[in-house]
This record gives structure tokens, C-alpha cells and sequence, in this order.
């Protein structure tokens, strides 16, 4: 195999096939990218078993073939040279030869044959989406997903399902949920829900937001298809949370306050709480305003938030952090807060519509 490509180009796309590609495991072949060269182009592919990519890059070939080269080895490799092309070759042996400029660098490779095939889906079940709106959706929702499997890998997952014309992602860790919405325009009925590690790393391959990305939905797997790189993952299997049970249909007490300015007075009082542990944030609700308060072993942080509060008083602790990046994830100027209490879940909404709703569980006081 021998091919010449442009150094910055191949660059890109390996250091974007390395979210893809396995760091710890027992497969050293799974930490690498195959290359496979052809006439006028070189294919490069990372898989780690449950999530792939593929990438096309135009490439002068001189001789097809193929290898597997450790990810992280060619990335510092290509990052350290300075010439504009960069020249590839392997021989029978795996031994591989990179030389760019006057730099030359003999490494050994793997054999492709060792390299699991990477999985096709059937683009016969398949939508288009605005990568904006991917990406709004994204930020809306991920943060809620749990980030570690535990019991329910399910909750590690992002439910997405089309619906009258809108596309809905949900994600819920057990602690708060999210749920974000847009008018895409299809009227296609589906549902599926995939990791968001994977959403997460779809996004990051956006670079026009105003590019179509094109989504298949397989049986077992998804891929987005999104300037010029195919992303394959895993979907969860089994149902997803019935989300919908925990929604309050009634609430008792509401608030309606300024977006950006209740994430400033939640900053200040929270600059007292430690990562280590988890304190909760002490929020006294009367007709007039919100007495926000923090204790712990550095100290106390009061701050008062004028609102007008709807219902009867009362007193609740929320995690600072949950509350925060529920309200991050908002573009709405202002936002409804509903409660029931001091024992029930927090239901935050938009003023005007109905485009997302975010609940939070409350956190004991002492």
C-alpha cells in the first residue's frame, strides 16, 4: 500500500475517528483505525464495537492496500509534522512507513484482516434533520441522561420519537428529567432510543449548521450521516422509561421568573458547596420573594430573589447543580416554575409554549 494525502485533512479525521476508537482493551486491534486505500481515495474507519465512523478523504494512491494503525500513535505523528503532504506505506510485513517533509517514522502496523467489520444500516427507514436543530435538541436533554449503566443501561440512553410533525428527545436519570421538542415537518411516527455518548459525539462532527444530516434507523443501530463522515451506534434495547406517570397533571404553587437572573442568584449562593459533597440548596418561597440559602463547613451564602409567588408558602432544597443545568439548557427570556410542595418533583416550563419541560426531584432538608 502507498498513497499521499494532505496532511491537515487526515489529521481531522483522525483525531475525530479517536472518539470512536477504544483507549483500555484487551483488543489492541480496537485501538486503531483501518485505512484502506483505493484509486483516488483512502477510506478510514474506527470502530470500537458498539460505536463507528467512516471518513472518505481524497488521496493520491500509487498502490491499494490496506492497515490498521494505532489511533493515538498516527495522531501525535501527524500533529508533529509540518509538511503539506504526508506519504503512507506498508508492506506484507504491517511494517509501515509515514514520512512528511524530511521527518520519517517506521512503526508497525496491524493487519486489516484482524479489524472487525464495521456494521451497515438499511437506509430504507430514514429521516432528515437540520443539524441546528440536532444540536438544540442535544443540549436540551443530554445533560439529564445517566452517565454511568448501573442497573437500567436504558437510562443512559436518549428516547427519540417522531410524532405530528415534531421530533422529541427525552433523557432521565432517575433524578430529573428532560424533554425538548421542534417542528421538523415529517409526518413519520417512530421510536428509538440511542446512547447519548453517542448524540454527544454526533454533534461534534457539525460544522454548518445549517447542513442536513440524514439519520437510518436500523433494527439494532443508527447512523448519521453528516459532512462527509457516517457515525454508526448501537440502540438501547428494551422500553424506555414511561416517563409520562411522573409529569404532574396539577401544581400548587408557580413562580415566573427571569431566566439569566435566577441562574446568577443559584451561582453566587452555590459558590459555598463543595464538589465532594452534596448540599442542598435552601429556597424559602413567600408571596414576595425567594430567600435562597447555603450552609456548609465554609460558610453561609443568603440571597434574596424577588417574585411573586401563586399558592401558599413553603420551603424546599434543590440540587444546585440539576436546578442550573435545567436552566442553561433554556433560550425562553422568562420560565414557569411549578410545585407541589416540599416533597414533589419541580416541573420548570416555558411561558409561552410548550417546546420543553424540565423536572428536577427535591433534595431532603435537615
Amino acid at each position: 500500500m502507498i498513497f499521499s494525502v494532505e496532511r491537515t485533512k487526515l489529521l481531522e479525521a483522525v483525531l475525530k475517528l479517536q472518539s470512536v476508537v477504544a483507549s483500555k482493551t484487551s483488543m489492541p486491534i480496537l485501538e486503531g483505525i483501518l485505512i484502506s486505500a483505493e484509486q483516488g481515495k483512502i477510506t478510514l474507519v474506527g470502530y470500537n464495537l458498539e460505536m463507528g465512523m467512516k471518513k472518505e478523504i481524497y488521496a493520491k494512491c500509487e498502490e491499494e492496500g490496506d492497515i490498521v494503525i494505532n489511533a493515538r500513535l498516527l495522531a501525535e505523528i501527524l500533529r508533529k509534522m509540518n509538511g503539506l503532504q504526508v506519504e503512507i506505506s506498508a508492506d506484507d510485513r504491517l511494517n509501515c512507513n509515514i514520512k512528511s517533509n524530511e521527518a520519517t517514522f517506521d512503526i508497525m502496523g496491524m493487519a486489516a484482516t484482524d479489524f472487525p467489520e464495521i456494521p451497515t444500516v438499511n437506509e430504507s427507514n430514514s429521516f432528515s434533520l437540520k443539524a441546528n436543530v440536532l444540536n438544540q435538541l442535544k443540549k436540551g436533554t443530554s445533560f439529564a441522561a445517566a452517565t454511568t449503566e448501573g442497573s437500567k443501561p436504558i437510562l443512559t440512553g436518549i428516547n427519540i420519537s417522531l410524532f405530528d410533525g415534531f421530533i422529541q428527545f427525552v433523557a432521565i436519570d432517575g433524578y430529573r428529567l428532560a424533554i425538548k421538542k421542534e417542528k421538523i415537518g415529517i409526518e413519520k411516527e417512530m421510536e428509538f432510543t440511542v446512547t447519548s455518548k453517542a448524540v454527544n459525539e454526533v454533534v461534534k462532527l457539525i460544522e454548518d449548521e445549517n447542513e442536513d444530516i440524514c439519520i437510518n434507523i436500523g433494527e439494532r443501530l443508527i447512523s448519521f450521516n453528516l459532512n462527509g463522515y457516517v457515525f454508526i451506534s448501537r440502540l438501547l434495547e428494551g422500553d424506555f422509561v414511561n416517563y409520562q406517570k411522573t409529569l404532574p397533571l396539577d401544581y400548587k404553587q408557580k413562580v415566573c421568573v427571569n431566566t439569566r437572573d435566577l441562574i446568577n442568584t443559584i451561582e453566587r449562593v452555590s459558590l459555598l458547596i463543595s464538589e465532594s459533597f452534596t448540599t442542598p440548596v435552601r429556597c424559602y418561597f413567600n408571596e414576595l420573594n425567594v430567600i435562597f440559602t447555603c450552609a456548609t463547613a465554609q460558610g453561609r451564602a443568603t440571597e434574596t430573589f424577588n417574585t411573586k409567588l401563586e399558592g401558599e408558602n413553603f420551603e424546599i432544597g434543590l440540587n444546585n447543580h440539576y436546578l442550573l443545568d435545567a436552566l442553561k439548557a433554556i433560550e425562553d427570556e422568562n420560565v414557569n416554575i411549578l410545585f407541589n410542595g416540599s416533597n414533589a418533583g419541580v416541573l420548570i416550563t416555558p411561558v409561552d409554549s410548550d417546546n420543553f419541560k424540565y423536572m428536577i426531584m427535591p433534595m431532603r432538608l435537615k
